[in-house]
């Protein structure tokens, strides 16, 4: 008679051994993840605050505005971010370029009053635009003697200040050529020269704080379809900036830190400095000319 063989007892919760190990790995990735995500905006919030303060001080964000979500924004360098010295510098650097806006707001009511200089106080500094018309002869680089008053308050003022200066010439799209001039690069170019030039002469502006540039046409602030447009373009933009020589260049260290910033009126932040330089001749063939006559005070 064959003997029964006894069967095994069949365990069927096995797989619950199996199960607890992946939810306990599952658990672990997730904490993982979860520190890594708080971590990453606890950065992000002292980046964000970082840049929103010194934006603050600048004027560019209103104190009151809302937060921003940075969770999409690329959070730029440590390096990149203005410190607390350079914070300071700058809101220093604008109250003084404000009380040089009232300055000149006072010196050159009248030339104001006519609509042929504008003074506007922005982030990259105070820019004090001068109309073609009301200080250059057509086509020259020579200032006209009436508007050399103006141009010795503008330079005495600025001299009683640290800052950088850059003076930009721009001109309508009108082609130009005559015995002096080529084109408008030339005759942009020839008159930030001429005005740097005296400042440096007639006011005693330090040379180093100082740089010239011509734009020509290609930096327009109205359309040049119209007689009143094509004014406003030939100019020339005196802009203070808020940066001393030997602070390391503040304007430079925003400028890598985000170059899409927003300008000093709606048109003119944009620039950088790429004018053609003066050809040698020309500037020296202006300036004799003014030194041969009288300068009116």
């Amino acid at each position: 008679m064959s003997r029964k063989r006894k069967t095994g007892h069949v365990n069927h919760e096995r797989w619950m051994v199996s199960y607890a190990d992946f939810v306990t790995l599952l658990f672990a990735f997730f904490v993982v993840m979860f520190a890594s995500s708080r971590q990453d905006h606890r950065k992000a919030q002292q980046a964000e605050a970082s840049i929103r303060t010194a934006f603050q001080t600048m004027g560019v964000f209103p104190s009151t505005s809302l937060q921003t979500d940075l969770s999409s924004v690329v959070v730029p360098p440590p390096h990149s971010v203005p410190s607390e010295g350079d914070l300071e510098a700058m809101a220093l650097a604008m109250e003084d370029l404000r009380n040089l806006e009232h300055r000149m707001d006072r010196a050159l009511a009248p030339q104001i009053a006519n609509g042929i200089v504008t003074v506007t106080l922005g982030r990259a500094g105070l820019l004090i635009s001068l109309s073609s018309a009301g200080f250059f002869q057509s086509g020259s680089a020579l200032p006209i003697a009436s508007s050399l008053p103006a141009l010795n308050e503008i330079g005495q003022a600025i001299a009683t200040t640290p800052y950088d200066v850059r003076i930009e010439g721009h001109t309508d799209d009108v082609p130009i050529h005559n015995a002096q001039y080529s084109d408008n690069w030339e005759l942009s170019t020839a008159r930030a020269t001429v005005l740097t030039r005296l400042f440096i002469e007639e006011d005693h502006i330090v040379p180093d704080r100082l740089a010239a540039a011509g734009y020509a046409q290609y930096h327009p602030i109205a359309s040049n379809l119209t007689a009143a447009g094509r004014s406003r373009n030939r100019r020339v933009d005196i802009i203070v900036l808020p940066t001393r020589q030997q602070d390391g260049r503040m304007e430079r260290k925003l400028s890598e830190q985000n170059p899409a910033l927003p300008s000093i009126t709606a048109e003119q932040d944009q620039r950088r400095v790429r004018g053609l330089s003066l050809r040698a001749s020309h500037a020296d063939v202006t300036l004799s000319t003014m030194s041969s006559s009288k300068r009116i005070r």
